[in-house]
């Protein structure tokens, strides 16, 4: 399979705040927000894969900043990670105000996908090709957070058969 370079499947996306997004606090309501992140790094994980992709898990979600009815979202989508058939994808979002032009970064999230095959089960995917020293950072980071998983599914099923299954 041909590696891939990160450029080839780096996704953004814009999402305008209207007041049906928000929280009674006037914030972009954190759901609503979810469900964007995962619609870029999924498009993000399938430009790389070119294959249908499903989401294993969101690692880690950051709320920084609010951003406001109004404002312009920028969801920017990278692959830092590829296994066989999964992948890590980072997402930093930038909120926007339009009239003053002022940008703040308001989060940061990691989410596993899987390449799915025709037969429904886990595809192979192309290996990254990393481009920049950006791209050498994200990708060790990547690593590291992957083993940290690993570590805790192991202690998570070692936890469940010492309580028979149970929680």
């Amino acid at each position: 399979m041909k590696p891939k370079k990160i450029s080839e499947s780096r996704t953004l996306m814009t999402y305008r705040v209207l007041p049906q997004d928000t929280n009674p606090a006037g914030n972009l309501h954190g759901g609503v927000l979810l469900k964007q992140l995962d619609l870029v790094a999924a498009t993000c994980a399938m430009r790389h894969a070119r294959k249908p992709v499903v989401t294993a898990s969101i690692d880690r979600m950051n709320f920084l900043r609010p951003a406001y009815v109004g404002e312009l979202i920028n969801l920017h989508a990278n692959v830092n990670m590829v296994g066989r058939t999964s992948m890590e994808i980072g997402v930093r979002v930038e909120a926007e105000n339009l009239l003053t032009g002022e940008i703040r970064h308001t989060n940061s999230a990691y989410l596993t996908f899987v390449a799915m095959g025709e037969n429904g089960k886990p595809s192979p995917i192309p290996p990254l090709i990393l481009e920049t020293g950006v791209d050498h950072r994200r990708n060790r980071e990547a690593k590291e957070r992957r083993a940290v998983r690993k570590e805790e599914r192991i202690r998570e099923t070692a936890s469940a058969s010492q309580n028979g299954g149970r929680e």
